[in-house]
């Protein structure tokens, strides 16, 4: 395990440098010279993909030698310690059935297990396949030609695919074999305690067992008088509060919540984490893109197409199935029913991963909406996700009206109206009757900032609203703060759309009614956050010890600054300065990223581990929170000072191609902390792997004492006497 840690912290050390190096790398090039044709482009890729191997090596290499390492000691004197290391290692449950099975009969096992041992080798490919010749490279060489590029990269995936499957494949029959070997270690354990003296049995095994079920009885300084109030100076009440979230149990290893909506929400966050490296691949990309805008000449991946990928795979990829599955495991458990209908979950799952994967394609190819913003896909894939919405609608309005609670818990009101506002601004910006002149514009301002701020935003309070309490096992500090906020945000936030096209043509008092829209949002915002942090309240020393507080704690702190930036922003006087600059685009990713982002990671790690029993490395955990973190501040914190330099150098009446020029290093932050993000996203799709693994590790002292327990059933009466 200590091996383990060590390779696994070397490698958080050298892939952060590798991927931050890259863009630096392309920074000190001039723009133009560098492409993914070049040389020097090739040999980075040849170099990234060697790192891969030597990792995925390492690992298969210190499993093999542990397994070695495990096959001697059985043939070695030093093997007695170990099982007596497990014999002073059993738990109460084990050695009370040791001590039963002891008091019955007195049986050795005969047999052994076969121990077959496998050894795999892994080759690398020789550095002589991989290197480059030193001749100059021919301007007109096939290398230039896109389409020998893409036929590159084709042969390329199929490749890798299959060393990935290979290195599997591998692992897989490592860890098999371990199994085996656990349980000959559990044969010999059994054959040991069954020749355990009766002196060890009671002087050892009895004495430990008496101290592990040993309790204090929570009375040792109160002591057992009941409590006397003769003079009613205390205020006692005897009726607990409505229970509005689970408590958390210990020693459970799953909720009491029906398996096939746990394999559903299961399959929701699995499809959402694929989503999210997928789309912030693409992001990543980008991200080098602009400092190296040459980096390839194939139409399919240039920015205008990609970017829309980028945008929309994470908006309705990763959040919204985030959100969904969530919604799914929350609906039922607030409303103490069973989910209606697992099968609309199904096929609500299949219509949104459908919308995703069709209109990804259709962006690529050059098919797009063109409508604005977050409504690049065509109306037949939208349609689709609008299906999936519905059928999700139906699902949670039918589960919610069978419920046997009294109320309708916050959480439910805000992921209804969420769905039901999201599917109402999909008809409004998809129906052509009024996208002509002045109307196309106003549709668009309405629908980018509801599919934010109504969609995202309101879902995942919703969410927020049953696992922050969860997590810190106490209700939410008001509900009529939670009240409030809701219903402030449906004001005010229908309202703030037009404020992205201020000083445009369409009418001034519209703009002004938006800008008194965004002022007005301060009061949801406020109300949140403070039922928000005063949950927190007599609290606070729970987030040390926990992985999921400082998500919920980051996101509620993004939620405040980024809330009230984007009201700062609606100003006539602001929005000269920073409008058309990336301080906008420094804002969508303050608020889609540190708060939506961080609440949704924050719940899938609290929710994952209770419907598989399995947590995260707390190693990895913590690399995906920092990374996130520090990204996000590296990609936010210079594009807003720079896009701030950057309007009032318009300002001043500089031309365009200065502030271009000026933003040169910010791009280069951006690049970087967007790499720090993306790194995050695999630490995170890892953690997701290790939670959701289905695993049959074998334990060798619940094996051994099982294998006692069947052995003496077979004993027949007869023989017992």
């Amino acid at each position: 395990m200590k091996c383990r840690n060590k390779l696994l912290m070397k490698c958080l050390v050298i892939i952060p440098l590798l991927f931050t190096a890259f863009p630096l790398w392309a920074q000190g090039m001039k723009p133009s010279a560098f492409s993914f044709e070049s040389k020097e482009a090739w040999l980075w890729l040849m170099l990234i993909i060697a790192l891969m191997l030597l990792i995925a090596a390492v690992m298969l290499k210190e499993k093999v030698s542990a397994l070695t390492s495990n096959y001697k000691k059985h043939k070695t004197e030093a093997y007695k310690e170990k099982l007596k290391e497990y014999t002073q290692q059993l738990n109460s449950k084990q050695i009370e059935q040791l001590l039963q099975h002891r008091n019955k009969k007195s049986f050795r096992n005969a047999g052994n297990i076969l121990l077959i041992f496998f050894a795999s080798l892994f080759i690398f490919l020789p550095g002589s396949l991989i290197a480059q010749t030193p001749e100059k490279p021919d301007a007109s060489s096939l290398l230039g030609e896109g389409g020998i590029i893409i036929t590159i990269i084709l042969i390329l995936i199929p490749i890798l695919a299959g060393l990935i499957l290979l290195t599997i494949k591998i692992s897989n029959a490592i860890n098999r074999q371990r199994n085996k070997m656990r349980l000959e270690e559990a044969a010999k354990l059994a054959e040991y305690l069954e020749t355990l003296p009766d002196e060890e049995i009671n002087d050892v095994l009895k004495k430990r067992k008496e101290a592990l079920d040993y309790s204090l009885t929570h009375n040792e300084l109160s002591g057992s008088e009941p409590a006397e109030d003769s003079r009613g100076l205390l205020n006692i009440s005897q009726e607990p509060g409505m229970p509005i979230v689970a408590i958390k149990k210990k020693a459970l290893p799953r909720p009491n919540i029906d398996p096939a909506l746990s394999r559903l929400v299961l399959w929701y966050l699995g499809c959402a984490a694929f989503w999210l490296l997928f789309g912030t691949t693409i992001g990543e990309y980008l991200g080098i893109k602009f400092v190296a805008p040459d980096a390839d000449h194939v139409s399919w991946l240039s920015f205008g197409r990609l970017r829309p990928v980028h945008t929309n795979s994470v908006f309705w990829g990763w959040a919204s199935l985030g959100m969904l599955g969530l919604g799914n495991y929350i609906v039922p458990r607030v409303s103490n029913v069973k989910m209606y209908s697992i099968k609309l979950g199904w096929y609500a799952l299949f219509f949104i991963n459908a919308a995703v994967i069709i209109g990804s394609v259709c962006l690529m190819a050059g098919i797009n909406n063109g409508g604005g913003e977050y409504r690049e896909y065509i109306w037949p894939v939208m349609l689709l996700f609008g299906i999936g919405l519905a059928l999700s609608l139906i699902n949670y309005i039918k589960t919610i009206a069978v419920r046997t609670t009294k109320e309708i818990y916050i959480s439910n009101w805000y992921m209804v109206s969420a769905i039901i506002f999201t599917i109402v601004i999909s008809l409004t910006a998809y129906i052509p009757s009024w996208q002509n002149g002045l109307g196309e514009t106003i549709v668009q301002g309405y629908y980018m900032h509801q599919g934010v701020g109504m969609w995202f935003m309101l879902f995942t309070l919703g969410i927020v609203y049953y696992f922050l309490p969860q997590q810190l096992n106490k209700p939410i500090y008001s509900y009529s703060l939670g009240i409030l906020a809701f219903w402030t945000q449906i004001l005010f936030y229908t309202l703030i759309g037009t404020h992205h096209f201020v000083f445009s043509a369409i009418p001034w008092w519209l703009q002004t009614v938006a800008i008194v829209g965004s002022g007005g949002m301060a009061i949801p915002v406020i109300a949140g956050t403070t039922n928000f942090l005063m949950t927190f309240k007599g609290a606070w020393y729970k987030i040390k010890d926990s992985y999921t507080l400082p998500f919920f704690l980051v996101g509620i702190i993004f939620y405040f600054t980024g809330s009230m930036q984007g009201t700062a922003e609606a100003f006539r006087s602001t929005n000269l300065i920073w409008h058309f600059t990336d301080f906008t685009v420094a804002h969508s990713h303050l608020t889609m990223y540190g708060i939506i982002s961080f609440f949704l990671w924050a719940c899938i790690y609290a929710v994952v581990p209770r419907l598989t029993g399995k947590e995260a490395p707390q190693i990895t955990v913590g690399a995906h929170f920092w990374m996130a973190l520090i990204g996000l501040l590296f990609y936010t914190v210079p594009l807003m000072y720079g896009s701030t330099l950057k309007g009032l150098l318009w300002l001043n009446g500089k031309p365009f191609m200065d502030g271009v020029k000026l933003m040169e290093p910010y791009w280069l932050w951006r690049a970087i902390g967007g790499t720090l993000m993306w790194l995050s996203h695999v630490f995170f799709a890892y953690n997701m792997y290790k939670m959701i693994k289905r695993t049959n590790e074998v334990d060798v002292k619940s094996s051994a004492i099982q294998q006692l327990e069947k052995d003496s059933s077979f004993i027949s009466p007869a023989k017992s006497y």
